[in-house]
């Protein structure tokens, strides 16, 4: 019958399926070797791959750490060339200086005040002491007479003799000992601008410290001037108050150098000149505040600054 012979044909097939799916050649053991074959294939790829991004991050971690220190020395190197041009900011000063006045004399003549005009007579500095009250022996000790004992041929041919004795005299005060006398060739304080010149410079050589703030182009203009007299020294440090002012130390060696700067580019000037405006301004603050100095430890602060009020010491 048909059906029988359909149904024979039928289990024929799915035998032979069976057994193909049983034959471990082409079976289901064998698919799931191949499974577990293809598994491991690509696990094994995954795993290289990993590694090998592992490896190129590792690399990419080491360049940016050389750039970084690369970055630091170069940071480093950039600090070091701002500072080198700190420093040498003041010389080029110096030698632009020198070169607007190439021609000028090195120190003022002996007889000229700062701001005279040529051909004009000495007046008196804004800014210049009185002479000195007796309290000046507690910065400097008492001057030595230099009217006491015998005089030495070279005290006798030295053509400053009656200046300094005036100036000596000056600084001493009132209640010192007697000046010398007229016909010593000893100048007339009031009269003569330098005696009140030379008590700042007594009055400074007195001085252990002076604080000083200024605005940072007045500061370096200062430097620029009086960097190369003998007794300028650059203080240690230089801070950095705001508002485009620094605050420094002064030994009293640096205010030598700076009244003496100053005393002559005031005098070697012509009136109206920047120049002459400067030195003429800041000769004139540290007289005002040198001849206030009576040396009971009060802080001595020149402040070069008319919007910054001066402190008072308690």
């Amino acid at each position: 019958m048909g059906w029988r012979s359909a149904f024979h044909e039928a289990r024929r097939y799915l035998e032979a399926t069976r057994q193909q799916l049983d034959d471990p050649a082409v079976g289901l053991a064998k698919l799931d070797e191949n499974l577990t074959h293809s598994r491991l294939t690509v696990l094994e790829r995954v795993e290289r791959g990993i590694a090998a991004s592992r490896e190129d991050h590792q690399t990419v971690c080491r360049r940016q750490d050389r750039m970084l220190g690369d970055l630091d020395e170069t940071r480093g190197e950039l600090v070091r060339l701002r500072e080198a041009v700190e420093a040498l900011r003041p010389v080029a000063a110096v030698e632009r200086v020198e070169d607007d006045a190439r021609g000028a004399p090195e120190e003022s003549s002996p007889g000229t005040e700062p701001g005279d005009e040529p051909g004009h007579g000495p007046a008196e500095p804004t800014g210049a002491p009185p002479p000195a009250s007796s309290d000046t022996e507690s910065q400097g000790g008492t001057m030595e007479n230099s009217e006491h004992g015998p005089r030495s041929g070279a005290e006798d041919q030295d053509p400053d003799r009656g200046l300094k004795n005036a100036i000596e005299a000056a600084y001493r005060g009132p209640d010192g000992p007697a000046a010398p006398a007229a016909g010593s060739g000893a100048a007339e304080p009031d009269r003569d601008p330098r005696i009140a010149h030379g008590v700042l410079l007594l009055k400074a050589a007195g001085v252990a410290s002076a604080e000083l703030v200024a605005q940072h182009d007045t500061w370096e203009w200062l430097v620029a001037l009086a960097v190369r007299h003998a007794h300028f020294r650059l203080p240690s440090s230089v801070e950095d108050v705001g508002g485009g002012r620094v605050r420094t130390v002064l030994s009293g060696r640096t205010l030598i150098a700076l009244l003496i700067r100053l005393w002559d580019t005031h005098g070697a000037t012509a009136a109206l000149d920047g120049d002459w405006a400067m030195a003429r301004t800041v000769y004139g603050r540290i007289a005002a505040v040198l001849t206030d100095v009576r040396g009971h430890g009060a802080t001595i602060r020149i402040v070069l600054d008319d919007g910054l009020p001066e402190e008072t010491d308690d």
